[in-house]
């Protein structure tokens, strides 16, 4: 049996950050602009680092190499090797995000050797007129596209959804998308850090420069066939049962409301499972080990575990995330 994992968040400062990130994790005086949290991650460069327990200082590729098939499980060691498949982050849209696009296994592999970037998003919190980006709201062709890049019409094109807390988007890779200012989520993704910046509201940093666009790199990736209507997932809520909110090749996730003690068993899952805390609190108990997590905290539980308990205080809502 293994200890469930907890790791030290990596903060990144973004051009579009706020400060809703250091308020769900409780920090005080915290980093400025802080736009994304990454909670789990083995993305060369900011890889995640244990926190408690006997592998405390260990990072999450040195775990993987270490332990192997026991932390992943078969078929996704079999896969990935000794690369971790999933990155977990939490994302304060203080501004709008850029209008992207990120590749696919194949294309992202042929020009990164990274795999492609399919990822979900799960709405922590929104400001009453938050908006994003999913998709196109009618038909235009690459020629099309390019035109409207350059007269800056492009947003025209595509499909806007007001946000609330709770909702659920489902972001395959070709999917044009933007998150916009207000809206606070938690991203489950693949593992790749490849974006291809399309429109960024001509904004400059603070030397007065622009970021790169990448219009022609995107125009291959972008999948034109996409049209509105499929990227909200619907779903209700059942306390104390797992809903499923995306099923998906690269990952599975589904939310809990905690009101009570439940049991989960993982005895005949290939996989490791990762939990976020998105409110409340609860206790992870593995045998006679016990885990607190808390909103804003993330917990890695390897292949090897079969039965916990989640032990909400007072009430709890988690994110269960596995391959």
């Amino acid at each position: 049996m293994m200890y469930p994992l907890k790791f030290a968040p990596i903060f990144k400062q973004t051009i579009w950050g706020g400060d809703k990130i250091n308020q769900l994790k409780r920090i005080s005086n915290g980093l400025p602009s802080v736009g994304e949290s990454w909670e789990i991650s083995a993305v060369e460069g900011a890889e995640s680092v244990v926190v408690n327990g006997a592998y405390k200082g260990y990072t999450l590729p040195r775990l993987i190499k270490l332990l192997k098939e026991d932390l992943v499980g078969s078929d996704n060691y079999a896969r990935f090797g000794n690369k971790f498949p999933l990155l977990v982050k939490f994302i304060d849209a203080h501004d709008d995000l850029s209008v992207q696009v990120h590749p696919d296994d194949s294309l992202a592999m042929k020009r990164h050797h990274s795999l492609g970037k399919t990822e979900m998003w799960y709405v922590l919190q929104a400001d009453v007129d938050a908006k994003l980006i999913a998709g196109f709201s009618r038909k235009i062709n690459p020629q099309q596209y390019r035109e409207m890049v350059a007269d800056g019409s492009f947003t025209d094109a595509l499909q806007s959804y007001h946000v609330k807390e709770g909702d659920v988007y489902y972001i395959p890779a070709g999917r044009v998308h933007s998150l916009g200012k207000g809206t606070m989520v938690v991203e489950v993704q693949e593992t790749s850090d490849v974006t291809y910046r399309i429109f960024d509201y001509n904004r400059k940093d603070k030397d007065g420069n622009t970021r790169t666009l990448h219009v022609a790199q995107a125009a291959d990736a972008i999948d034109f066939e996409d049209i509105a209507g499929e990227a909200k997932i619907g779903y209700q809520i059942v306390d104390n049962e797992p809903i499923e909110l995306v099923s998906s090749p690269r990952f599975i996730t589904s939310v809990y409301h905690l009101t009570e003690t439940i049991e989960c068993d993982y005895t005949d899952l290939d996989s490791f499972v990762i939990l976020v805390c998105t409110a409340g609190s609860c206790q992870i108990v593995d045998g006679e080990t016990v885990e607190t997590m808390l909103a804003g905290e993330s917990i890695l539980l390897a292949a090897t575990t079969h039965e916990i308990k989640l032990v909400p205080d007072g009430e709890a809502t988690l994110l269960e995330v596995y391959t």
